[in-house]
């Protein structure tokens, strides 16, 4: 009888639990269904966006209002409110990038035998979040935090694909580029090519551009919506990385990239 009454309750404290992280899920499901901090949605709308019954839906909004999650505005329309703005400035999104690439990248980094990055385009350069070397006979002359020219490296041309056609008109009308090896593209419209040639294959390389003797193969990272938000790549010896190998590279560096997209972005 005590074994059926502990059974019992262990089964009831377990519906609980799953009723409490559908609740959860619910909660965070309204708040994505946001567009825009400046979007004025009603209760509805939001439960529609969300997948969320009208009635459900109607209540997890009033209890997001009470703890300041959601602003309720005229007309019973809402907004995002200031807790979720006080909780994303408490987050960096670089520190979290280099939190879920950083383990998965060392691993990248042993397997090509070459240096692996990380980075972010700031201000059209490329800032480097994270590296690791995968080799000790081959320097590669980055360091992290530090800031390098997006024109000449595999990172900064995929990354510049990201930009809209008006930014990236605006980037390459903006000064003259500086060749830093006899491979480096000066020219505005090979180095539009370039750009439109990694968005639509996915991948970039520099071939020895930024340093001689050096090849880069890079591959993007995407958000939840499959928007470019930072780039990997692996560095080495040009002859060693050579041509031939750059398919096989591209490949373990965008298996590499799905499982870092999962861990930063789990939805």
């Amino acid at each position: 009888m005590l074994n059926t009454v502990e059974r019992r309750v262990s089964e009831a404290k377990l519906d609980l639990a799953f009723a409490r992280n559908k609740l959860v899920r619910k909660a965070f499901a309204m708040l994505r269904a946001f567009h825009g901090p400046e979007e004025w949605l009603t209760s509805m709308e939001l439960s529609q966006r969300a997948g969320v019954p009208k009635a459900s839906g109607h209540r997890l909004v009033q209890t997001l209002e009470d703890i300041g999650a959601v602003v309720r505005g005229p007309n019973g329309r809402y907004r995002l409110g200031m807790l979720v703005v006080t909780l994303s400035h408490k987050v960096s999104i670089g520190e979290l990038l280099r939190q879920a690439a950083q383990p998965i990248l060392s691993e990248v980094a042993v397997k090509l035998g070459c240096t692996a990055h990380l980075g972010v385009l700031e201000n059209c350069m490329v800032t480097y979040l994270c590296k690791i070397s995968g080799s000790s006979d081959f320097i590669v002359h980055t360091r992290v935090d530090a800031q390098h020219e997006a024109y000449c490296s595999g990172l900064g041309k995929v990354l510049l694909a990201s930009l809209t056609p008006a930014a990236l008109e605006e980037f390459l009308l903006d000064g003259d580029f500086v060749p830093l090896t006899a491979k480096t593209l000066t020219d505005r419209a090979q180095l539009r090519a370039a750009v439109r040639q990694a968005d639509e294959q996915g991948f970039a390389l520099d071939d020895e551009e930024s340093a001689c003797g050096m090849r880069c193969v890079a591959v993007p990272l995407r958000d939840g919506d499959g928007i470019t938000i930072a780039a990997i790549s692996a560095s080495g010896r040009a002859d060693r990385l050579t041509l031939e190998r750059v398919e096989s590279v591209c490949e373990v560096l965008k298996e590499a990239a799905a499982e870092i997209e999962r861990r930063f972005n789990p939805r």
